[in-house]
């Protein structure tokens, strides 16, 4: 084939195709050759239609700027072409340097705060590019127990096998909470693991500097830096891939042929930090064993928040679920694995429903039922998962809590009751203004993720 023909071939595939096509490459290498270093990935980072691509998911992605305050309509207006090139020749003369990564808080369900870090927009694409290299490599070594922040793996996913080993007999549960886990991976010992796969020194030297990026919080105060030893930044976009890569030690371990857990029985269910040990016994000198191998690692559990139960008499909760081990709902004399919405994060959806509804009270109704959709079925997309769970009972009590709100909110509307109160607001807004009845979303959701 001529040198023209092969140019005009490469034309015509899209950035995503070329990008997909070398992970593939890089993915069966990896696979076919378990100990086998990569030394030459650096130069990829910088491919054009690499940067091209890695721009798009940032963007799809959306996000707020960073410390520069640089967004995405800034770096359109004065182009695209510019700001990637830019980047291009940073990395190729390695004159490429990370800024500060800005720091926010987001509120928790137990009234604390989460420390979020947003790199900037150029960072982001610098970040996404080398993970869209080197992510195929660690995919290859990573376990099937581990479902978060994973290609082709969901939340979804990991409930479902949780339900399977419950009905397995593996109904001793070992519930697993890391202290901070992002905060306090060792970087020395991540370099280390990650450098049995990665040889370039380039990439490994762009990873460390993401990791001792100074952090700026919006007042002002800087804080990491050199001296910072552990942690990677909650908000990065490749910090969710050196998280698993550092805790698939764990999940080697637990799937060792030879070793402790396979002894006993015990399998393992992981998303990114949160965890979970299901076995028909879970003796204590598993529950010793990984205490140790996740000291080795210089990572600590939370003894307040673990917790071994026996799952036939006490319910756990895991990623927003509750298991539990119900009466037959039709009398019959025996048991089931129920999986629901656990309370708490029934109250999260309550709780976003009241604050929409007490910040938007002078909306148009069309307006606001679609937002409600939006809200509400994003929620239930979630908890519907086809043949694992199926949330009708928190339906019912959602939509009770709505009609009330709604009925309470267009009575206040005006001096005279609202016409919609007489007329009864959530059947009128759901007859004839767009609103979805919340005890038929289950029954949409279900198909979808089936």
């Amino acid at each position: 084939m001529s040198e023209a023909l092969q140019k005009k071939r490469k034309s015509q595939i899209s950035d995503e195709e070329r990008v997909r096509d070398f992970q593939r490459k890089l993915y069966r290498k990896a696979k076919l050759e378990e100990v086998y270093k990569f030394y030459v990935l650096y130069d990829k980072i910088r491919l054009p239609y690499v940067l091209r691509e890695a721009y798009k998911r940032c963007k799809q992605n959306g996000g707020s700027p960073g410390v520069d305050g640089v967004d995405f309509t800034g770096i359109e207006a004065k182009g695209v072409s510019k700001f990637l090139e830019d980047i291009r020749r940073e990395l190729e003369t390695k004159t490429y340097q990370p800024d500060m990564v800005r720091r926010v808080y987001i509120p928790k369900a137990n009234g604390k705060q989460r420390p979020l870090g947003i790199p900037t927009i150029k960072d982001r694409v610098v970040q996404t590019a080398c993970k869209m290299i080197i992510e195929p490599i660690f995919e290859a070594d990573f376990q099937d127990t581990s479902y978060g922040f994973r290609p082709k793996k969901s939340a979804a996913q990991a409930v479902g096998e949780i339900k399977k080993n419950l009905k397995e007999g593996k109904d001793t549960v070992y519930d697993a909470d890391l202290s901070s886990y992002f905060d306090t991976i060792p970087h020395d010992r991540l370099m280390k693991v990650l450098a049995l796969r990665v040889a370039d020194r380039k990439v490994l030297h762009l990873i460390k500097m993401w990791l001792k990026a100074p952090i700026k919080d919006d007042d002002g105060s800087v804080s990491g830096g050199k001296k910072n030893k552990r942690g990677t930044p909650q908000g990065g976009v490749i910090s969710p891939l050196l998280a698993n890569v550092y805790l698939n030690i764990l999940d080697r371990a637990v799937n060792r042929e030879d070793g402790i857990y396979r002894r006993y029985g015990v399998k393992i269910v992981r998303y990114a930090d949160d965890f979970v040990l299901m076995g028909k016994c879970i003796p204590y000198s598993v529950l010793k064993y990984t205490q140790g191998l996740l000291d080795k690692l210089g990572l600590r559990i939370n003894n307040d928040k673990s917790r071994k139960v026996r799952a036939r008499i006490e319910l756990f909760d895991f990623l927003g679920f509750t298991f539990r081990h119900d009466r037959d709902k039709f009398g019959r004399p025996f048991k089931y694995w129920n999986v629901v919405p656990s309370r708490k994060s029934e109250s999260r959806l309550v709780d976003t429903i009241r604050t929409y509804l007490n910040t938007h009270k002078t909306t148009n109704s069309r307006w606001l039922c679609r937002n409600l959709n939006i809200k509400i079925g994003g929620w239930f997309r979630y908890f519907t998962i086809a043949g694992v769970s199926y949330p009708s009972v928190a339906a019912y009590r959602v939509e009770e809590y709505l009609s009330y709100k709604l009925h309470k909110q267009y009575k206040q509307k005006s001096q005279r009751k609202s016409r919609l109160c007489n007329q009864g607001v959530y059947k009128t807004l759901v007859e004839n203004y767009g609103l979805e009845k919340i005890t038929n979303w289950p029954k949409m959701m279900a198909p979808v993720n089936a």
